[in-house]
């Protein structure tokens, strides 16, 4: 994958030729570059990943004069033809998908040799640094706001399980990567699902992803997936039921540190180091029966407990049927543990939980910065040199 150093209408590609930096751009280098007549220079890194991808706050600049924000994912340059392509074939799959709970991708942009994602910038943190705010905090984040937020992401994830071509054909997207990490929560209150790089489908004349590649964090995925099973949209479910266990007691429901002898899995590669071990993580999946969800729901609403449980199912068969199903059973809950529990409420929520765990910053680490009340000291703000690869 090469440089384009030409400007073109295609939203895949563009003119990447950078600005020149100034003198203080050198003390923090920031990656410049344009697409078609749109100017974007980054500000800050919001995010590193073990795979070598670096989600970056990037400032757009229009022609007219008005700015605003956007998120680029720096990615990796795919070190073969196919890669290449599943990459291109990925972000167009993207394109398609137009809700109000998923982050909108917009281009794809070739620069230094690297591809770069443009997309939606979600003014708030993700549900992973919430999760662990709440830790810190020794609270869980409240019901209303886990089941509001659950049941917006369940709606998203309908709307990419049953989209369509131009053909009426469904695309049978999976998202593949449902974690806490890829939802995240805007000061507005509003969730929005990010990062469908990872999404499957049987979009005609895709690039498949190689069969025993495994994308995402294994600690998030279904059981099947893992064993590499014909899946569909039930597996988004249980990977979602996993997060709303989270978001409810502040604990996965597998112990990490307590794993069986290791599963060898020949061949099996998983994209990036996974959060937990791959074979560990099989193992815990190969023992986990309903009596360790119960002990996981343990103190939970007898309401709650039954939409885990259905979600948690090991049998695709017996979980949800679709994520619409789903959502109706989270709204259906939310409307009995507060019926006017909406996004300004998610947005009050948000600010207390910030503010509350402001005062333990400086106790612990946290992979998103920027978002307590006092912000980001300008010491902190760093960002990648345009040659790092």
């Amino acid at each position: 994958m090469t440089e384009d150093r030409t400007p073109t209408d295609d939203p895949l590609s563009g003119d990447a030729t950078p600005e020149i930096s100034s003198e203080l751009d050198r003390a923090h280098p920031r990656i410049r570059f344009t697409v078609e007549t749109t100017r974007y220079e980054t500000i800050r890194v919001l995010d590193r990943r073990s795979n070598g991808e670096v989600v970056l706050l990037a400032e757009r600049h229009l022609p007219h004069g008005l700015a605003g924000w956007v998120t680029i994912k720096r990615l990796r340059n795919p070190a073969t033809f196919e890669r290449c392509q599943r990459l291109i074939e990925e972000v167009q799959l993207a394109f398609r998908l137009h809700h109000p709970a998923i982050a909108q991708v917009h281009h794809l942009k070739i620069h230094s040799d690297s591809p770069h994602i443009i997309a939606e910038h979600v003014d708030g943190p993700s549900l992973d640094t919430l999760i662990s705010l709440a830790t810190m905090r020794e609270k869980p984040l409240s019901a209303p706001f886990a089941l509001y937020i659950a049941a917006e992401v369940a709606d998203a994830l309908h709307h990419a399980h049953t989209l369509k071509d131009e053909e009426h054909r469904p695309l049978g997207i999976i998202h593949r990567d449902v974690a806490p990490r890829n939802i995240r929560v805007a000061r507005s209150g509003e969730a929005k699902v990010t990062h469908f790089g990872a999404a499957y489908s049987r979009m005609v004349g895709r690039e498949e992803t190689p069969d025993l590649l495994l994308k995402g964090d294994v600690a998030y995925a279904s059981p099947e997936y893992l064993h590499r099973k014909p899946m569909d949209g039930r597996s988004d479910i249980f990977s979602l039921g996993l997060v709303l266990l989270e978001m409810l007691t502040n604990k996965h429901l597998f112990d990490m540190e307590d794993a069986t002898a290791p599963v060898s899995i020949p061949g099996v590669m998983t994209e990036e180091l996974p959060s937990v071990p791959f074979t560990q993580m099989m193992a815990l999946v190969n023992r986990y029966g309903p009596e360790d969800v119960e002990r996981a729901v343990a103190g939970l609403p007898d309401m709650l407990k039954a939409i885990l449980h259905k979600a948690l199912q090991r049998k695709p068969s017996e979980r949800y049927a679709t994520a619409a199903q789903m959502r109706d059973a989270l709204r259906g809950a939310l409307a009995v543990e507060s019926p006017r529990f909406e996004r300004q409420e998610a947005s009050e929520e948000l600010a207390r939980l910030l503010s509350e765990a402001s005062v333990l910053r400086d106790r612990v680490e946290l992979d998103e910065e920027g978002f307590f009340p006092e912000g980001l000291d300008a010491d902190d703000v760093v960002t990648p040199s345009p040659d790092t690869k």
